[in-house]
């Protein structure tokens, strides 16, 4: 499109459609003048005069900041260990320590831990099976504390409630709620005839952690 017909004024005939009238030349001026003055970008060594020589004239423009506030509030806020200890969420109430109540944890636990090792059959490679088993959930399991340095600890059995880092809470048959330590104990766990041994002091991480870790064989291990 030529200069000359955008500066030209609108013809009569579009007038009354387009709802719009020309505007005198000293008018069109004085509105461009303004228009740039608070569009063009800032350029001090220049003046709106001088601008309007160049045919290219760059408006200036802003994005709008991003809401990160709208960002966070989608994030679910998880509690942390002091608000989990004040609201007292890994305590088991007196009133559901009870053996009896956990009994069909254990079950489902067995059925669990038979899949997971594929039958827990006579011809069952040993090997296998305890890989298995180090990375495997053990609550509802039934243990045994068979060896310990803490005497009082020695023959303490009951089922796995909960699992700590450091610890194993288990309820007994007197329905009496027991928080063993892992370190310097060796639990013995039953399954189907096969006998298990665990050995806390190298069990010392989260249920969650241990079965993404990789264990080592040893020769020996110590209390």
């Amino acid at each position: 499109m030529d200069e000359v017909n955008v500066q030209n004024k609108i013809p009569r005939d579009l007038v009354k459609f387009l709802g719009v009238e020309s505007q005198s030349a000293a008018k069109a001026r004085t509105f461009t003048e303004a228009f740039l003055k608070n569009s063009i970008q800032h350029q001090a060594h220049r003046g709106v005069s001088d601008m309007l020589s160049y045919k290219a004239v760059v408006l200036g423009s802003s994005r709008p900041k991003k809401d990160n506030q709208k960002r966070n509030s989608k994030k679910a806020k998880g509690l942390n260990a002091r608000q989990k200890r004040a609201m007292k969420i890994f305590q088991i109430k007196p009133e559901h320590q009870r053996y009896e109540l956990f009994l069909p944890l254990h079950e489902l636990w067995r059925q669990y831990i038979v899949d997971l090792c594929g039958g827990l059959k006579p011809t069952s490679n040993p090997q296998s099976v305890q890989q298995k088993l180090l990375k495997a959930d053990f609550h509802g399991a039934i243990i045994t504390v068979v060896c310990s340095k803490c005497p009082s600890y020695v023959g303490t059995t009951g089922i796995l409630v909960q699992e700590f880092k450091h610890v194993f809470k288990i309820i007994t048959k007197e329905n009496k709620l027991k928080v063993i330590p892992k370190r310097n104990s060796v639990f013995g766990v039953e399954i189907n005839g096969f006998i298990s041994h665990i050995y806390g002091s190298k069990f010392e991480q989260r249920a969650s952690e241990r079965s993404a870790k990789k264990f080592k064989v040893r020769g020996t291990i110590d209390l």
